[in-house]
Parts: C-alpha cells; structure tokens; sequence
C-alpha cells in the first residue's frame, strides 16, 4: 500500500486505456473498440496539483480528464473476479495529447508515444484511498478551461470497466504495486493555449472528493519543434 500511494515518486508505468467512452471515439472520427487497447506514458510526464502544463512549439495540446486507478499489488494474468483485490486506489488525471502530433504519426502508422510523452503531459492528483470511491463505476469527472465547461461526464459510460481493463491489460503485461492505469476520457477534448487556466474534479454522489487546478504557459528553453 505504501508504494502504491507514493505512486507519483516509485510507479514504473503509466498505462492509458484509449477510446473507453464511445461518444469521445466518435467525436475524434475514431471507430469504437471491441476489445480495450492500451498505450504506455513515461512517468516523467506527472505534473502535480499546481503546476505547469507546458505547451511544446508547434503542438496543439489537447486535455482528457480521467479516473485514474493506482494498483496496489503485483500480478500477471488477473481475473475480472479477481481484479478489484488488486486496486489500491485511485487518482484524478488528465492525460495530454499532441493533438497534431498524434494525427500525424497515426497517418504513418507510427506509436503515438512523442504525443503523449512530454514533461508535464499527466497532470496528477494526490493518491485517493480506495474506499474514497466506494462505487468507481459512477464517478462524475469534469474539466473547465477559464471557468468554462469543456468536459463534464461519469465513468458509469466507459465502455470496458475497471475489472475488464485489469484482466485485459494483466494478460499482456505483469501490473505492479505504484502502477497507474488511466481509464479514459468522456466527450468534450479540446485545445488548450499558453494563458489559459485549467480546473477539474472528482466527485462521487457523496460530494466533491477533488479538485485540481494548473496553468497554462509555453515551454521555453527546448530543442524540440514539431514542424509537421
């Protein structure tokens, strides 16, 4: 459990669930999955509560707010049963993406891992408890940029659940304590720019259980430029 909620400072791997809300798939021209597919983020990309998502030049960044599930104990072929045994917690994130990057190199069939690797791309809260979400399967996320609505949609219209997610991805790879799965994004993505201000929370039908809040500024001093 202690690795677990130092997740932040110890995880070895960030894995992303892509297109687990059906309108977010459509809304991008993405066909809606059959089975989960996943993608890997370094863990270089966390971004604590207060910080600053860096915009790299040349890229149109794009915000997804996510439930994020922290595993709490190593395992390899994980049943669906089963799953659930293995979640320690959980965490609210917001996954960034190279919008234009990420179009490009799909058009070339190449990984998607430069759109979705930069410094500060995993925006992260603190480690919540498990029992903070006694129902993780209806959990209302939103996201606001400059106090306006962006994202406003509950996990109980994910397409494959948590336990479906851990069996699916335990099957491929062992899943270890500190590991942090994101489970996907509701409709509404959209571009955010140097001065804007991002907000987004996690509430439960208890109540609020989490808000985060980072600014927005250009990334200076890099050698990276995407020229398309």
């Amino acid at each position: 459990m202690t690795r677990a909620a130092n997740f932040f400072s110890v995880g070895r791997n960030i894995i992303a669930i892509g297109r687990n809300f059906s309108e977010h798939a459509k809304e991008l021209g993405n066909a809606v999955p059959t089975k989960p597919f996943y993608f890997l983020k370094p863990t270089s990309t966390y971004l604590q509560d207060g910080g600053i998502v860096e915009i790299p030049r040349g890229c149109e960044v794009h915000h997804e707010v996510e439930l994020a599930v922290v595993i709490g104990k190593e395992g390899r072929d994980i049943s669906e049963k089963e799953a659930m045994n293995y979640v320690a917690g959980y965490a609210l994130a917001i996954d960034m993406t190279a919008r234009n990057v990420q179009n490009e190199v799909k058009k070339k069939g190449l990984p998607w891992s430069t759109a979705k690797g930069f410094d500060t791309f995993t925006p992260v809260s603190n480690f919540l408890l498990k029992e903070t979400i006694p129902d993780p399967d209806n959990v209302s996320l939103w996201l606001k940029v400059n106090g306006q609505f962006r994202q406003n949609g509950n996990t109980k219209d994910m397409i494959f659940k948590i336990p479906q997610l851990i069996a699916y991805v335990s099957s491929i790879m062992k899943l270890q304590p500190g590991d942090v799965m994101l489970t996907g994004t509701p409709q509404g993505v959209g571009r955010i720019v140097h001065g804007d201000v991002i907000t987004c929370g996690l509430e439960t039908e208890q109540g609020p259980i989490v808000n985060m809040k980072f600014d927005v500024k250009d990334r200076v001093g890099s050698t990276y430029e995407f020229t398309g």
